[in-house]
């Protein structure tokens, strides 16, 4: 594969699923002192990663969910939010501003705070109560925030009494490994067609639903705009028919992220139009992977990890035919504002 680091690949992915005890303790511990609600915290990338755990939880659990953009969170003044509330939030770096204040802010409240960050000794690890740790840079970033995601919505569910088939799931996880390492392998020659024939596109939809729509609004904010500078719009599949449809035509270029959950309906209908009035659609289709050893029941669970392990490779590819790094930025991280 182009530009695969295969043995970093496996150390990274693997790192993320030996933090299962480790994420096992955590949730344990805090259900047995008891909270009332949950909220997701992140910025960017990291809140988007978020959304198809709050998909996930509020399809199957009556346990009240919030996933919020630590900005917005930390002015807001959330009337849910208090000691009584579990916080997970995210940041590989775990430096960012946004999130380290939004980590502050819960604790000055009381809550009880799960972080998710790359890096020891970081401001997120250090101020949050229970810090999980996994190196990653942000090739294969998304992938371990995900499988931590999954094993900490899926205890979280078990020990709501929602999830009895908790112990199966994770013990299928443990092959996740080369499951993604064979999504990405299966998607390597559709990855190098679609940025032959869009290298030079200059605008992008992006469509997804349930938990697949995190991922579309991650890929066409912090891929296609942030690190390849193409103008994108991320957009629901159930709100696609409600003003966006109008601007689409023959030459249009829509990108349909499919998972395996309740609102796969959504996204056959966006397909079903999009082949009639555009010549540019390409789908990513969790359905159209094997994933051997991944029950059916649990397809659903990891739809959004398996499109994010898909997606990375059209980035590698995309870098590589627009020669255009996925490192550089303009203003990201690089001028004050």
């Amino acid at each position: 594969m182009l530009n695969f680091d295969k043995q970093k690949y496996i150390q990274v992915v693997n790192g993320a699923v030996q933090l299962r005890g480790q994420i096992e303790k955590a949730v344990d511990e805090v259900t047995e002192r008891g909270f009332n609600n949950l909220f997701f915290i992140g910025s960017g990338g990291a809140i988007a990663s978020m959304y198809a755990y709050e998909y996930l939880i509020s399809s199957i659990s009556t346990l009240p969910v919030y996933a919020e953009i630590a900005a917005e969170f930390s002015l807001m003044n959330h009337k849910q939010l208090s000691k009584h509330s579990l916080v997970i939030l995210s940041s590989l770096s775990g430096t960012t501003q946004e999130t380290v204040e939004a980590a502050k802010y819960c604790k000055k409240i009381g809550a009880v705070t799960i972080g998710l960050s790359g890096e020891a000794g970081t401001p997120l690890a250090e101020l949050v109560d229970y810090p999980l740790i996994n190196y990653a840079e942000n090739d294969f970033a998304a992938d371990s925030v995900n499988i931590q995601l999954l094993y900490l919505t899926s205890r979280l569910l078990y020990k709501q009494n929602e999830f009895p088939d908790y112990e199966a799931f994770a013990e299928q996880m443990e092959r996740i490994p080369s499951i993604l390492l064979k999504v990405k392998e299966s998607t390597e020659k559709k990855a190098e067609q679609f940025a032959s024939k869009y290298k030079d596109e200059t605008y992008h939809m992006v469509v997804g639903s349930g938990s697949s729509f995190g991922r579309a609004y991650s890929y066409a904010m912090c891929v296609l705009e942030e690190m390849q500078w193409i103008r994108t719009k991320s957009i629901h599949a159930a709100e696609f028919f409600h003003g966006t449809l109008e601007v689409v035509d023959e030459d249009t270029s829509i990108i349909l992220l499919k998972g395996e959950d309740e609102t796969r309906p959504l996204t056959d209908r966006v397909q079903k139009f999009a082949e009639k009035y555009t010549r540019k659609l390409t789908v990513f289709d969790t359905a159209d992977y094997e994933l051997e050893g991944i029950s059916g029941p649990f397809r659903k669970f990891i739809s959004a990890l398996v499109i994010a392990s898909a997606l990375q490779r059209v980035s590698v590819h995309l870098e590589d035919k627009r020669k255009h790094s996925l490192d550089t930025r303009k203003y990201y991280r690089v001028v004050e504002y």
